[in-house]
């Protein structure tokens, strides 16, 4: 297949890049010419423009079979949260006007993401499940839930789009926002995180940043026109994770919990912070709100119609473990 994937320097779309290249695809990038793109294969084409462009994205899509749309401002807090609508909003309409424009585009796989199906307090949900779009956690989690009903939408009206809904994905790879596991254990093995999060209430549906990748191909290949695939794993807290670290490290669980309000204040502190010196913070007081709830997910319809197999997350975590060691980024 000739594709082309949005978002391509990110932690998910450098490694779905790869992975379409290990399979022999033709495949090219689209990435912005501040992006770093020396991670990606040799093989992997460039082309240089920006979500906001259309005629850019127009420019990229130009022969391509299918569209990998995976470019997005992903982090829970910015100075600026118009960003979050340009980049996650404003940009899938623009991927969605420019694929209309080339006639070889026959499937757009989206990314979006398990908040745009918004919190499962209490309960495991589907792709069934739609945003209830009252009260949103972070200004990200507003902009999928509006993205998602674009999406829908383009679907209903015959776009060829098919919907993907990673977890909290994990494993190794660039530490960007997008890879917020790596980041919270490195900050637990160097000691700045010397407790849980928390009580233990919070539930999340963790997965493999290559079986999330899969998934993706898949969607390609197997997934149906106009449906919605949940490529989430196991739903565990993040009180869980730091246990099976520990296990799998031979180290010391944390003694105690830090209680929400306390990392709430921290992460107020630190959007101050933020704003002074520019760099954003890895807690942000949005992060809290997301923690107060629950995010669990089934995966089995991908299972069933996709072929999608997350791996055990001990498995897992254990791989990623030993990478961030093997990287000098923890010690155990």
């Amino acid at each position: 297949m000739r594709v082309v994937v949005t978002g391509a320097t990110g932690y998910l779309g450098g490694r779905l890049c790869a992975a379409l290249a290990g399979a022999g695809h033709d495949v090219r990038a689209f990435v912005r010419r501040t992006g770093d793109a020396s991670a990606l294969p040799d093989a992997v084409e460039l082309a240089y423009g920006d979500v906001g462009d259309a005629d850019s994205l127009a420019a990229a899509f130009d022969g391509r079979d299918a569209v990998f749309h995976a470019a997005a401002s992903v982090e829970p807090w910015l100075p600026d949260p118009s960003v979050f609508t340009a980049v996650n909003v404003r940009g899938l309409e623009n991927v969605l006007e420019a694929a209309k424009r080339m006639p070889t585009v026959k499937k757009i796989i989206y990314t979006s993401s398990f908040f745009a199906l918004g919190p499962t307090d209490g309960y495991v949900a589907d792709e069934t499940q739609m945003h209830k779009g009252k009260t949103f956690c972070t200004e990200y989690e507003k902009s999928k839930v509006l993205a998602d009903r674009i999406a829908l939408q383009a679907a209903a009206e015959g776009v060829p789009i098919t919907i993907v809904y990673p977890g909290v994905i994990y494993g190794p790879g660039k530490l960007t926002t997008g890879n917020l596991v790596s980041r919270i254990l490195i900050e637990r093995f160097n000691g700045r995180l010397p407790g849980y999060i928390g009580d233990g209430y919070d539930r999340e549906s963790f997965c493999h940043v290559d079986d999330v990748v899969s998934g993706h191909i898949a969607a390609m290949e197997k997934g149906r026109v106009g449906e919605r695939y949940l490529l989430t794993g196991e739903n565990l807290s993040f009180m869980h994770i730091f246990n099976m670290a520990a296990n799998i490290t031979n180290t010391k669980a944390p003694y105690f919990h830090v209680p929400l309000w306390l990392i709430e204040i921290y992460g107020w502190i630190s959007v101050f912070i933020s704003r002074i010196t520019g760099k954003l913070p890895l807690i942000s007081y949005p992060t809290v709100r997301v923690i107060r709830h629950q995010w669990a997910y089934s995966c089995d319809k991908a299972k069933r119609e996709l072929g999608y197999n997350p791996r055990n997350l001990t498995e897992g975590l254990a791989e990623m473990l030993l990478w961030l060691k093997n990287e000098k980024l923890i010690k155990f």
